[in-house]
Order: structure tokens, then C-alpha cells, then sequence
């Protein structure tokens, strides 16, 4: 596809251009300030040039590359050593795993046994497992059969994941800042979630809010920002700068709550992570909430988790619960990482399909599927 160039006097002008001509699903590859007119060097003036093409037929390094031939390359990215580190990890998780299967395979009762293929399901985390799988074995062993039969270890494994969830780390914003980003890979529904923490610091709680939105490189998450503005009749900037952040900042200056999209990108590269940094201002008049997708790889969730810790993360926020029936990844997280968690989002409808996080809820639909078999 051919990578296509646009001029205007600033950039809201040549981004409109942009949507008129390719529509919201044009992807925004580079801009630039360019000096036009004059005589002789004398009498210029700035204008703004924004290279874009449409994202199913481009992709973002390459058409950078091709709109820009004279551009110098970005610098050789260092080798992923967290990434390496975390392979190694899950490497010896695995060995030691089937070390111990193999060794107490024939040792260890039945009972025991459908546990540790449903917390496999469940994708909890190898080490967690084992771990758990010891105290409960150790547990059966102080019964006789009968006994530990009628045991309820439903009841023992709540109160036995309860006590290694740390409570209090658990729940919504209560607006202790005026600011709330949410940040997170693309596809895990943050916009639609900003939407839904807005409409219910409006409509429920009363608060003035505004949204402020980093994401320029998609027009349609623009659009779809500004259509909940609309809805909610609250203001909506667009920030392509740190300096438009910050203007943005100022100019909300007397609202509750700011909340602020940032662009979802492949923050498996950390690239993306210093981009984000470039933009926002992460200062302590601001609450960051990771936003992950319960339909991911607890692995790759972990990964993100952990590029983002820099910023830092305050909380997380759990979409797409409804899509899913394993929650083994938010139990390793709180436990493992020790993670706050905020909230859960079962649906698409605005603001209902939202609730705090709590302990009890999770631990409960953690375990719905054993109760039923």
C-alpha cells in the first residue's frame, strides 16, 4: 500500500484530513513541523505534515520506514533479559513440576489428585501449585478415609487462598487522586472501561469528570472516546504532546476525576512503555491502572505486569470475565505478585457490566466449576 503524506496548520487540521480522506481506520505512522513559503529564507511558516496509511494493509515499523527513507534507524534494541529470565523461570517450574509428579504420582490420594488436575486447568501457576497440593496432602493425612471424604475442602481452599490475598488491596478508585490513567496492551477493552468508571463517577457518585486521551494512533479509540463524552456531556481533549497533556492537566484543573486513555500498543516491546512515559506526566497526583484481558496467557499477562512496573501500577483492572470460565491468572497475580486489584468488567453495556474486586467473589468463581462437577 502506498503510504500517503498530508499538510496542514496544525496538527487537529491535518488530522482531520487524515479521517476525511482514509476514515477511522487510518493509522497515523509520523509527524512532523515543516517550514513552507517565504523568499529566500525570509517570511516562512511552520506547517505540519502527518504520514499515514490504512492499518490492514500496513504495518507501523515498516510503512515509518518506507514514509521516511532519510530517517536514521531506531537504536538495536537490547536482548530481552526480564523475558529470558522469566523462560528460565517457567523452564525449572516445568521440571520440577513433573519431578514431582512423577515421584508422588502413585503416593498421593485420588482426592488429591482431582485437585491438582483442576487447579491445572485452572492455570494456576506450577509452583503455586505444588505448594498448595503439599498443605492439602498434609491435611488428608491427619483424617482417616472416611473422614477426609466428608471433609469440605471447598471450604479449606477458600480459607486457605483467602488468607494469602491480601484484602485490603482490593477495590475501586475513591477518587484519593484527581487522576486515573489506564494503561495495557491493545484489545483489552480500556476505553470501553474508562466509559464505564465515568459514567459511574457521573451518574452515581456525582462527581465532575473529563476524559483526556493519549491514544492518537488509532482515530477510530478517538472516536469511540469522544462518542461516551458525548453521552455523558463531559469534555473530551486530545492530547498529541506532552505539552498538550499538560494544557489538558491545567484546563481540568477544577474537575473530581480525569481519566486518561492511553494508546494500547504491543507493550511487550518496551519501546512502547518509554513512549507512553514521553507523553504522561506519571506524577503523584496520578493513579495508574493496568487493564488486562482474563482471555489472555497468564504468561504474557505477567510479562506486561512486569514491563509496566516502572511506572508504577497501582492497580489492575480484569476485563472480559464473561468470556472466560479459568481464573487461575488473578489468583497468581495476588498471591505470587502480591497485585492490588481494582476491578472486573463482565460485559460490554456501560456503566453496568463493572464491580469492585473483592477476595471472596473471586475465590468463589475461581472455584464454581469444581462445586458443580
Amino acid at each position: 500500500m502506498k503510504v500517503k503524506k498530508y499538510s496542514a496548520t496544525n496538527l487537529p487540521e491535518a488530522m482531520k484530513l487524515v479521517r476525511a480522506d482514509l476514515g477511522s481506520g487510518a493509522v497515523i505512522l509520523n509527524t512532523r513541523e515543516v517550514q513552507v513559503g517565504g523568499f529566500l529564507g525570509f517570511f516562512t511558516k511552520k506547517n505540519v505534515e502527518v504520514f499515514a496509511g490504512l492499518d490492514q494493509d500496513v504495518e507501523y515499523g515498516t510503512a515509518r520506514k518506507a514514509a521516511i527513507p532519510d530517517q536514521k534507524p531506531p537504536p538495536a534494541e537490547k536482548p530481552q533479559n526480564l523475558e529470558l529470565t522469566q523462560e528460565i523461570r517457567q523452564l525449572k517450574k516445568m521440571v520440577q513440576t513433573l519431578g514431582n509428579q512423577n515421584k508422588e504420582r502413585n503416593e498421593l490420594p485420588e482426592l488429591i489428585e482431582q485437585w491438582r488436575s483442576y487447579l491445572i486447568e485452572q492455570e494456576v501457576d506450577a509452583s503455586l501449585i505444588e505448594e498448595l497440593i503439599d498443605v492439602m496432602n498434609k491435611k488428608f493425612e491427619s483424617f482417616d478415609h472416611e473422614e477426609a471424604e466428608k471433609y469440605d475442602w471447598n471450604k479449606w481452599l477458600t480459607d486457605w487462598l483467602s488468607a494469602r490475598m491480601k484484602k485490603s488491596d482490593f477495590g475501586g478508585f475513591q477518587y484519593e487522586t484527581k487522576f486515573l490513567n489506564l494503561i495495557g496492551p491493545t484489545g483489552v477493552g480500556k476505553t470501553t472501561t474508562i466509559a464505564k468508571i465515568g459514567a459511574k463517577a457521573v451518574l452515581k457518585d456525582g462527581k465532575k469528570v473529563a476524559f483526556i486521551t493519549t491514544d492518537t494512533y488509532r482515530i477510530a479509540a478517538i472516536e469511540q472516546l469522544k462518542t461516551y463524552a458525548e453521552i455523558l456531556n463531559i469534555p473530551c481533549e486530545i492530547a498529541y504532546t506532552a505539552d498538550d497533556f499538560r494544557k489538558a492537566k491545567e484546563k481540568f484543573a477544577n474537575y473530581d476525576l480525569v481519566l486518561v486513555d492511553s494508546a494500547g500498543r504491543n507493550f511487550l516491546n518496551r519501546f512502547y512503555v518509554e513512549e507512553l512515559q514521553s507523553i504522561v506526566n506519571f506524577d503523584k497526583d496520578m493513579k495508574n491502572y493496568l487493564v488486562l484481558s482474563l482471555t489472555s496467557k497468564y504468561k504474557d499477562m505477567e510479562t506486561i505486569y512486569n514491563q509496566f512496573n516502572s511506572l508504577p501500577i497501582d492497580k489492575v483492572i480484569f476485563t472480559k470475565r464473561d468470556e472466560t470460565t479459568t481464573f487461575g491468572s488473578i489468583v497468581n497475580l495476588a498471591i505470587i505478585h502480591g497485585v492490588s486489584l481494582g476491578y472486573i468488567t463482565n460485559g460490554q453495556n456501560v456503566p453496568d457490566d463493572m464491580y469492585e474486586a473483592d477476595a471472596e467473589d473471586i475465590i468463589r468463581n475461581f472455584l464454581k466449576e469444581k462445586r458443580n462437577d
